[in-house]
């Protein structure tokens, strides 16, 4: 099997992968017991998923017993533009980086649906595959670990040596019997960027994550209010959070995107508040066509558009926030009203 190894990480290469890796589904025996202290302290949040399913998350080899292998792989998305240079700005939003352009869950399963047939083609008809890309109870950052591709940093995210950490993931388990490539040690060292570099204290300590405290978690998987002690931590960050992944200093080693798809949208690199926060569903869905950002809502987007205008410091702001004091959404309209309260310094 060596050479059909070699083979598959050629073919990965050549369908758009930046790095390809194997471990075995068992090979991350300790994330069962992280996971569970997890949400044992309920840092999952409104997250309920992780605690449902938990019994696949912390053992890959349980998802599907058959799988001997699993195929690790890494697609880089690094920018050209410096991905802080819109924190801060205050008549602007910055957008996590990652969803400047397409939603990388279709590009990756379809570069992963190609490698996993050229698979079964190589290794025979009896081959069976199963593709992951963030959306089923597979967790792949240990994984990645495992099968070599970087480690886990002290923010929980994986970082590569020859990547930094702007890459997404995908997963390919098969029943292929594959040599497996070896863990990657952790390189951290005595290096805190990461940890200090959070506007929210999400880190209780290094390698852990209070996703309750997450910007990333606050404005994309939190439904509701976002408590009032954590909004302005927020800062004008409307959808995500990069700080932590930019504080790293392995990204002197980042690599820009191939796939054009990933390179960001000149209107979505710190687009104007105000025109934000007057899109209805049908505009909000125009505009993000495509995008990860659609699946929150334009509820959830605008509420995270009203504590960053709240934020700014910018009374020219007023009328947009003034103007959904009374939004049909409850949480809109807090947002917009503590905005207001914000701007008034009350």
């Amino acid at each position: 099997m060596e050479g059909l190894a070699a083979r598959l990480k050629a073919e990965a290469q050549a369908v758009g992968f930046s790095a390809c890796r194997v471990c075995r589904p068992s090979d991350v025996p300790q994330v069962a017991a992280r996971l569970a202290a997890f949400v044992e302290q309920e840092r999952h949040g409104q997250m309920a998923w992780m605690a449902e399913r938990m019994h696949w998350r912390g053992a890959p080899d349980v998802l599907w017993p058959e799988a001997r292998s699993v195929i690790m792989l890494a697609e880089s998305y690094g920018q050209a533009h410096d991905p802080m240079a819109v924190v801060g700005q205050g008549d602007r939003g910055a957008i996590s980086v990652y969803a400047q352009n397409r939603d990388y869950h279709d590009v990756v399963k379809k570069r992963l649906k190609r490698l996993g047939r050229w698979l079964i083609d190589a290794a025979g008809p009896e081959t069976q595959i199963k593709v992951f890309v963030d959306t089923a109870p597979v967790m792949e950052k240990p994984l990645g670990q495992a099968a070599g591709l970087g480690w886990q940093g002290k923010h929980t995210n994986l970082v590569s040596r020859e990547l930094g950490s702007w890459f997404f993931l995908g997963a390919i388990f098969t029943t292929v019997e594959l040599p497996v490539d070896g863990a990657e040690r952790d390189h951290c060292g005595s290096c805190r960027a990461c940890l200090d570099a959070c506007p929210t204290g999400a880190f209780p300590a290094p390698y852990q994550l209070d996703a309750r405290r997450c910007i990333s978690y606050l404005t994309i998987e939190h439904s509701g209010p976002v408590p009032e002690d954590l909004r302005a931590g927020l800062g004008n960050r409307i959808y995500g959070c990069d700080d932590c992944l930019a504080a790293c200093p392995w990204n002197k080693f980042a690599q820009m995107a191939a796939e054009v798809k990933y390179h960001a949208r000149p209107e979505l690199i710190g687009p104007r508040l105000a025109e934000l926060a007057a899109l209805d569903d049908a505009g909000f869905r125009a505009l993000f066509s495509g995008s990860p950002i659609k699946r929150i809502g334009r509820d959830r987007f605008v509420r995270n558009v009203c504590y960053a205008i709240g934020n700014s410091g910018d009374m020219g702001l007023r009328p947009a926030v003034q103007a959904l004091a009374d939004d049909p959404d409850a949480a809109v309209s807090d947002a917009a009203s503590w905005a207001v309260g914000r701007l008034d310094g009350r």
